[in-house]
C-alpha cells in the first residue's frame, strides 16, 4: 500500500528552511530545552549521498548525474514505505520532470510542499556570506538558469547534484505545479506576522496541536537560541568556508550591501515574480 506521508521543505537556498526545521522539530518533540540545530527532526536532505547509496545498495559515484535522478524517486518512495510518521525531506533542487514526464519528487507518496520564499535581494547577500564569495560574483547565480549544486565531477561531494535554476525558475517550477498540493510561506512574514504564518503551515499539513503549542515552538526556535547554539557546538549544516550558519535573519540587510547597480540587476532578473509574491509593487517599487 503506498502511503502519501512525505512533505517536501523547499527553498532556494538562504530563505528560513532551516529556521522552520527547527520550529517543527520543537513542535513535533515538546522537550523542555529548544531543540539541538545538530538533531533536527528530520537531519537528512532530499540530496544526500549517503542516504541514496544505502538505499539503493549502489555507489552513487559509479553513477551518472541522469541515472541517479532516475533512481531518486525510487529511494523516497522506500523511504515513505518504512516511515509510520510524516516524513519532512528539505529540498533545494528545483521541481522538474525526468524521462516519461515523471516527477523527480514522486506524488504518490507526496501529502504537501512547504515552499519557503525570500526577497532575493537578501537571499543574494546571505549565500554570498555562506558561500564566501563576493556580492557581485553570486548574482550571476541567481540569475542563471543552468545554476546547479555539486555538478562537478571534479570531487566527491556529500550531496548528489541539485538543479536548481535561477531564483525565479525556482520559485515558478514548485509554485506553478500542479501536482503536489503547495503552501507558500514568505521569510518575511516568519519574522513580521510569526505566530499567525506557522500557525497557517501547521494547519496546512494537518498537525493537531494547538496555539499555546504553536508559540512554544516558535518561542524555542527564536533565532538567538539558534545563534548561540552554533557559537558553542558548530552547525553540520554550515559550508566549511562560512563563519556562521546563522547570521542575522534580518529583513532588508541588502542595503547594507548592494549598490543601485547590482539591486536593479536582481530586480530587472526577477521583476515579475518579485511582483507577484509581493517584494515590488506594480510600478516596480520595492516593498522590503
Amino acid at each position: 500500500m503506498v502511503k502519501k506521508n512525505v512533505i517536501w521543505l523547499a527553498s532556494y537556498p538562504k530563505s528560513g528552511n532551516t529556521w522552520f526545521r527547527v520550529f517543527l522539530t520543537n513542535l513535533l518533540y515538546e522537550t523542555i530545552d529548544p531543540a539541538n540545530i545538530n538533531d533536527l527532526a528530520e537531519a537528512s536532505i532530499s540530496s544526500s549521498r549517503k542516504v541514496f547509496d544505502d538505499y539503493t545498495g549502489l555507489s552513487s559515484s559509479d553513477l551518472s548525474f541522469d541515472e541517479i535522478d532516475k533512481l531518486r524517486p525510487e529511494v523516497y518512495k522506500l523511504q515513505s514505505n518504512e516511515s509510520n510518521e510524516l516524513l519532512f525531506k528539505k529540498v533545494h533542487d528545483k521541481f522538474y520532470l525526468l524521462d516519461e514526464n515523471k516527477p523527480l519528487f514522486p506524488p504518490e507518496i507526496s501529502l504537501g510542499v512547504i515552499y519557503l520564499i525570500r526577497n532575493p535581494l537578501d537571499v543574494l547577500v546571505s549565500f554570498a556570506y555562506h558561500s564566501a564569495k563576493p556580492v557581485d560574483k553570486m548574482i550571476s547565480s541567481l540569475n542563471n538558469p543552468h545554476f546547479a549544486f555539486c555538478d562537478k565531477n571534479d570531487k566527491l561531494q556529500n550531496q548528489l547534484r541539485q538543479i536548481i535554476g535561477s531564483w525565479s525558475d525556482h520559485v515558478q517550477s514548485w509554485t506553478e505545479q500542479k501536482q503536489i498540493p503547495v503552501l507558500v510561506i514568505r521569510y518575511e512574514d516568519m519574522i513580521l506576522d510569526t505566530f499567525e504564518t506557522f500557525k497557517k503551515a501547521v494547519l496546512f499539513l494537518k498537525i493537531e496541536k494547538n496555539d499555546e503549542q504553536i508559540k512554544k515552538a516558535i518561542h524555542k526556535s527564536d533565532f538567538k537560541i539558534l545563534s548561540e547554539q552554533e557559537k558553542e557546538q558548530g552547525f553540520k549544516e554550515k559550508m566549511i568556508k562560512s563563519k556562521y550558519f546563522f547570521r542575522k535573519g534580518k529583513i532588508g540587510d541588502w542595503e547594507n550591501y548592494l549598490d543601485e547597480k547590482m539591486k536593479n540587476e536582481i530586480v530587472e532578473n526577477h521583476k515579475d515574480i518579485m511582483i507577484k509574491f509581493g517584494y515590488l509593487d506594480s510600478n516596480s517599487h520595492l516593498i522590503f
